[in-house]
């Protein structure tokens, strides 16, 4: 079975929630929508305090070509604008609105039935993609147009779609490629013809075998589309671990996937780039797993961007009595929260709720040189070397050690014996060498 060659690790999957479907969760009563939501330069406001806003309406412009439009996912007034905490766990500008009824913008097609053909040119493609806000909705966040947007002197050949869902607990596109899988191949048809590529390989993890069979068997009917059952192995769903193990070609060191030929999509944003082409629908609200083992109704909802995460825990059953932790995202590559008034972002694929006994760290120990760190690193990089480096702020030395080649999954941490927070050591270094690359380019 189809796999990636180096390291990797087998944490509990935990898919609680797999068989639960997806609920809509009504509007709140405020959203708080934050201007930065991607990679690349925050957005700018397009609307004022005071402003009625409809759903669908753009309220914040990208602001240069690594940016992303951002839309209202609520119809209401414009309380203000200002900093607030979001999921970064700082104080950054949002829109506040204030939810009055659910009026959508006219232009949006509501209706459920499925829209097969697509006259638009790739350039209008793209258009509509950047105008829909679309980003990566695997976490990443990086603006969808740019993607397609393949730089000259290189040649997309395959398009990648990632339906693998690794991360444990994480449940929410095994749901959207059950209940949305039509609309998930005329998604990636639509984006073969804006890469002009003529072949797509979706790639699932083998612990998801009905999404598997229902999506091999809708992609009987579209030419040039091809599904994959991928062994079950994390972190799979990294992108230069998935375009090895579909095309068995290694992305360079410092590279992109487009080197080889390749450019990849999660299930979820390609079911928005559906919803955008096919029905002037920007990208407002997406499926997001609520998880724990403590949690009452584990479940996966469409919610609106900008709803307080507190409104998707009460609809799961209420705050566990012994939760510890909350993470946004899964428990490998998750970032832990401190209130849940925060607002669900593009990028917010779960949140998990951990016990106490579960969240607690274990007393970090001294490294044992047992090389395991170095022997489940899917980059095959060296983390024991690398958190020390960062601990003494050796940033050049790091940056000759490949840091930014990391993907944070997060495996050495979870394996280390000594439990030694690798992680949060090397996250910390990339940052600080990113800083020193774009200092030395400014020189």
């Amino acid at each position: 079975m189809k796999t990636f060659s180096r390291g990797g690790v087998h944490p509990p999957e935990n898919k609680l929630s797999a068989t639960t479907g997806i609920q809509a969760l009504p509007p709140p009563q405020s959203v708080k929508i934050p201007l930065s939501q991607h990679l690349g330069v925050p957005a700018k406001p397009a609307v004022n305090k005071g402003d009625m806003v409809r759903v669908g309406q753009i309220i914040a412009s990208g602001d240069g070509f690594v940016s992303s439009n951002i839309h209202s996912s609520v119809s209401g007034k414009v309380l203000k604008i200002d900093n607030e905490l979001d999921p970064t766990g700082y104080k950054r500008p949002c829109i506040v609105i204030e939810v009055s009824g659910d009026d959508w913008m006219e232009t949006i097609d509501q209706s459920t039935k499925l829209v097969k053909e697509t006259n638009s040119e790739p350039e209008s493609i793209i258009s509509k993609i950047r105008e829909a806000g679309i980003v990566g909705l695997g976490g990443a966040t990086f603006p969808s147009h740019v993607k397609l947007s393949v730089p000259r002197g290189k040649k997309a050949e395959y398009l990648i779609v990632n339906g693998v869902e690794c991360e444990p607990f994480l449940t929410a596109d095994h749901a959207l490629m059950l209940e949305k899988g039509e609309e998930i191949m005329v998604g990636t048809q639509i984006l073969k013809k804006a890469l002009k590529v003529k072949k797509a390989l979706i790639g699932i993890e083998n612990n998801k075998q009905d999404a598997i069979r229902h999506m091999a068997d809708l992609a009987r009917n579209y030419d040039g589309i091809e599904v994959f059952a991928l062994k079950v192995k994390y972190p799979q769903g990294g992108e230069k671990q998935l375009i090895k193990a579909l095309l068995d070609m290694e992305v360079p060191s410092g590279g992109l996937p487009v080197d080889v030929g390749a450019v990849a999509f999660n299930v979820g944003t390609v079911f928005a780039v559906y919803e955008a082409v096919q029905k002037n629908k920007p990208l407002f609200e997406r499926v997001v797993t609520v998880t724990g083992t403590s949690v009452r109704n584990p479940s996966n909802f469409r919610a609106r961007i900008g709803t307080p995460i507190s409104a998707l825990i009460e609809a799961s059953g209420g705050m566990p009595e012994d939760t510890g932790k909350i993470l946004l995202g899964g428990p490998m590559m998750g970032k832990a929260v401190g209130d849940i008034a925060i607002p669900v972002i593009k990028g917010t694929s779960g949140i998990l709720l951990m016990p106490g006994i579960e969240s607690k760290r274990r007393k970090i120990q001294p490294c044992i040189r047992c090389a395991k760190c170095i022997t489940v690193c899917p980059m095959g990089l060296e983390p024991y070397l690398l958190m020390p480096l960062s601990e003494k702020s050796m940033f050049d030395r790091l940056e000759e050690n490949k840091v930014l080649d990391c993907i944070e999954c997060g495996s050495c941490s979870y394996i280390c014996p000594a439990s030694r927070p690798l992680l949060d050591y090397i996250r910390l270094g990339k940052a600080n060498v990113s800083k020193l690359i774009r200092t030395r380019k400014s020189q």
